[in-house]
Formats: structure tokens, sequence, C-alpha cells
């Protein structure tokens, strides 16, 4: 078989007429920037500019201030331009106040996330603040403390002593409500929202930031010893998979969406023994013809090998003559439902196996499975690893998938 194209992933063509907003470590830098500030000056600024992480200069209005003994809270709006981001119109809060211990100290309150699970770049039990969107929240109030100090700006004399640092703790009012939109909580990231950025900036419909969460999916289920993982295209074919695969813990299901291909090379790259790829008939087709990459603005499906592969499937000649002339996958379907020769829909799962074996280099146990559109299962196809230590005789591998099968009998839930 020749090697499977690599597809890379696109930037949208029409970048220009969509607008960019701001991360939430921007936001929380922002806000910390402005509540100490405040508590530093006494004022109540109505906006507040930053320097952010990729060293743009940007201006925020101030949502909130409110000043409490020996504290200020401030809020800035998360503007996340065009993007489509469940934190999108959230308020990120800094909670500010003098501490006895001396220098910044920052950590998260309600509704940012806590680290559960081992695999993230951050240690457990800390913040979900990471390391880049961190860095700029201290960079920023230190930026502040330094000009307020050299200015003799701070109000009070006994807050001007050198021996008083200042705690910061970054709220999100209702992160643990937008977190349920999130993949964070199967990452155990629990109790609200990261505060991430390595940018400060966010472009809109950014695919980079899809394809890192998928990557990440694949690190954190090998973190935590999952040896599986199902890669699914959407809401529906997870749905699926976790019914089929109910003995996989919830970290091992991934929602790849168009980047299947990402998942794919980051199993291999974290030594993920088997990948299950759960797909419906409009991805799965474009598969097979070993595109991996599948958004609908890139390879359109290729009919006529759908046809051709009717041919060898042994399917009718009228059949394979509707085959090359459909519109869509769903179309292939239908046209399938009307004589259901088995054959064609195995042989296409086996055709998408053995580019995505391809794809890494045989290095990864490979199973592709073709669902309906209410989420029963059609067709599978398993391509063992040819890198395999131990690898199964045919008779126990017929075992396995037997008991696997027991399992995939249960219909999901419509």
């Amino acid at each position: 078989m020749e090697r499977a194209l690599v597809t890379k992933v696109k930037r949208s063509k029409k970048r220009s007429d969509l607008r960019s907003g701001f991360t939430t470590g921007a936001c929380a830098a922002a806000a910390s920037r402005a509540a100490v500030h405040a508590l530093l000056t006494g004022r109540s600024p109505s906006f507040i500019t930053i320097t952010l992480p990729n060293l743009e200069s940007a201006t925020f209005a101030v949502s909130r201030l409110e000043h409490h003994a020996g504290a200020v809270l401030a809020g800035v709006i998360k503007d996340a331009g065009d993007d489509p981001d469940c934190t999108h119109d959230t308020e990120i809060q800094c909670f500010a106040q003098w501490s006895e211990q001396l220098g910044l100290t920052l950590d998260g309150g309600v509704g940012v996330a806590r680290v559960t699970l081992p695999g993230l770049e951050l240690p457990v039990g800390q913040p979900a603040i990471n390391p880049v969107p961190r860095a700029n929240i201290l960079d920023m109030v230190q930026l502040e403390w330094n000009l307020n100090v050299d200015a003799k700006l701070i109000t009070s004399p006994s807050q001007a002593s050198t021996q008083q640092g200042i705690a910061l703790e970054i709220r999100v009012p209702d992160g643990e409500e937008r977190a349920k939109e999130t993949i964070g909580p199967r990452l155990g990231l629990i109790g609200g929202i990261s505060i991430l950025g390595t940018r400060g900036t966010v472009k809109p419909y950014s695919t980079s930031a899809f394809s890192a969460s998928v990557r990440q999916s694949v690190q954190i289920a090998n973190a935590n010893q999952q040896n599986h993982v199902v890669l699914t295209t959407g809401s529906r074919s997870e749905k699926s998979a976790m019914a089929m695969l109910p003995h996989l813990d919830s970290i091992c299901f991934i929602q790849a969406g168009d980047f299947v291909g990402v998942g794919l090379r980051a199993s291999k790259r974290y030594r993920v023994q088997t990948v299950t790829v759960v797909a419906m008939i409009g991805k799965l087709a474009k598969m097979v013809a070993g595109h991996m990459m599948t958004h609908v603005s890139g390879r359109a499906i290729d009919f006529q090998l759908l046809a051709d592969l009717a041919v060898q499937s042994e399917c009718s000649a009228e059949l394979c003559q509707q085959i090359s002339k459909a519109n869509t996958g769903r179309h292939v379907l239908d046209l399938w439902r009307e004589t259901s020769p088995q054959a064609f829909l195995d042989l296409l799962c086996q055709q998408a196996a053995e580019h995505a074996a391809v794809y890494v280099d045989h290095h990864v146990n490979i199973e592709f499975r073709l669902i309906d559109f209410d989420g029963s299962l059609l067709a599978k196809h398993y391509s063992p690893s040819h890198h395999t230590k131990n690898c199964y005789s045919s008779s126990e591998h017929n075992i396995v998938h037997r008991n696997i099968d027991q399992l995939s009998t249960l219909d999901p839930a419509p």
C-alpha cells in the first residue's frame, strides 16, 4: 500500500475577516494588574494596559473594581473574538491583598480548576494556571509594584513597607459551570476552567488549539497508565464508543474531530498500544483514501475509490455505478442499505485501518469502527502493530474480540 497522505492543519483563508480575541491568561494578567494598581494607589482605573506573552501591548476595560480592607477585587470580561470558545464573556477576576509573606504569591480561587491527575505540565494539587500565563501575571504585577514604588504613589505608609508582600488569587465565578463544556474534567482538571494562553491572543477558529488538545488528551491517558485510546469524530460517535467499550476509563475517549491524524501520531509518540477510531460514514470515507485530517474544507470524498472498493467487495454492478455518482457519504450508506452487502463496509474499515497503520509506521495496533447515525455498529477492522512484542495468536485475537463484541451489543441511548 502507498504511504498514507499527511494533510497539514489548514488555516482559514478568510482569517482577515474574523476578529481575534484574548486568552484567559491575558485577562487574568490584566485583572491582576488592575487589582494591584488599585491596592497600591487607592485609585480605580477604568482601563488597564499589559504586555502580552507575545510582547504585544493590549488594553482592557476593567469591568469590576471593589475596594476591601487591605484588598481589592478586580475583573476583566474575556473577549474571545470570533473564536468559538465557551469562556467567551466570562469575567476573569483577581483578588489582591496584602500578605505577611514577602514577594508575590499566586493561587487559584473559585472557578479555577485544580490538577488531580498526572501528565500535565503542572503538578497534581496545583491550580490550573499554566506556566506562561502564570509568569505573565507575576510580571505585570511586579511591573505595577516597581512603577508605583519608584514614583512613590503608594497611598499608605504601612503599605509602602518592603517587608510586606501581595497575595493574588485568580477567580472565575462561573468557571465550574463553563468547565462542563470542556474536556478539562476528563483530564483531571476539577472545579473550574484552566488559565491558559502562550501568546495572550486567540486566533479565530484556531485549529492549532484543537489539535493541541487532542495531543494533550493522548498524553494524559498515557500518563495515567492507559494503553488503549479511542479517537472519535464528534459527540455522537463518542457516545456510541463509550457504550461499545464500557471497560475503558473515560480519559481514554478523545474527541479528535477532524484531527484523527493528530491523535494517531500522538499515540505513536506516547507509545500507546492500541487506538480505536470510531467514525460515521462521512469521515470514514475520507480516511479510506488515507486522509487522516478530514475537515470539510479539505479533501473531498473520492466516490470513484469507494465504487472501486464496492467492485472488490463483489457488490452488484448497479450499486457500484450508483456509489460512483453519489453526492455524500450518507448517500453512499443509503445506497448500501438497499442490499446491505456487509463485505463492502468491512473493506472500508480495513482500508482506513491499513492507511492509519502506515500513518504511524505500524507502531500502534489500529482498529476502525464504522457506526450508523443512531450509534449502532455497522462494521469494524483490526490491524495489529508490526512492533507488538507479545502479539496475539489468531485464536487469541478472536477471543479478545469476541469479549469486546459481547460488550458492544449495548445500544447507545438515542
